[in-house]
C-alpha cells in the first residue's frame, strides 16, 4: 500500500492530466494540424500546478480549521483541494475561451 503522501501526490498528477486533456479536448484537430501551448496556456498551467501546490500545504491545516471536533486526514483534504481546483478550472478555461485567449493553438504540420 502507498503512504499517504504518495496517494496524494498521484492524486495532483491525476488532476494534471485531466485538466490536460480536459482542455485539448475543446481544440479541434485535423489531420495536418497539431496543438501547441499558448502564452495563456502556460500561465494557465502554471496557475494551475501553483494552486495545486498552495492546496498541498494549505489544504490539511484549513480542513482542521473547518471541520471542527472531526478529525479530517491530511490525504483526504488534499485530494479534495485537488477536485475542487479541478472544477474551478473547467469555467476558468471556458472565461479564456469566450474573451478569446485560447489556451492551445493549431500549427500546420508539414507532411513528408
Amino acid at each position: 500500500m502507498l503512504p499517504p503522501d504518495a496517494i496524494a501526490a498521484v492524486a495532483a498528477l491525476f488532476i494534471v492530466a485531466m485538466v490536460w486533456l480536459r482542455t485539448r479536448m475543446h481544440y479541434p484537430r485535423g489531420a495536418r494540424t497539431r496543438r501547441a501551448l499558448t502564452q495563456t496556456g502556460a500561465l494557465y498551467f502554471v496557475a494551475l500546478g501553483a494552486l495545486l501546490v498552495c492546496g498541498w500545504f494549505a489544504a490539511p491545516p484549513l480542513a482542521r480549521s473547518l471541520a471542527g471536533a472531526a478529525q479530517v486526514s491530511p490525504t483526504f483534504a488534499r485530494v479534495a483541494w485537488f477536485l475542487l481546483t479541478y472544477y474551478v478550472f473547467i469555467p476558468l478555461h471556458r472565461l479564456l475561451m469566450g474573451r478569446g485567449l485560447p489556451v492551445f493553438r493549431s500549427l500546420e504540420r508539414e507532411m513528408a
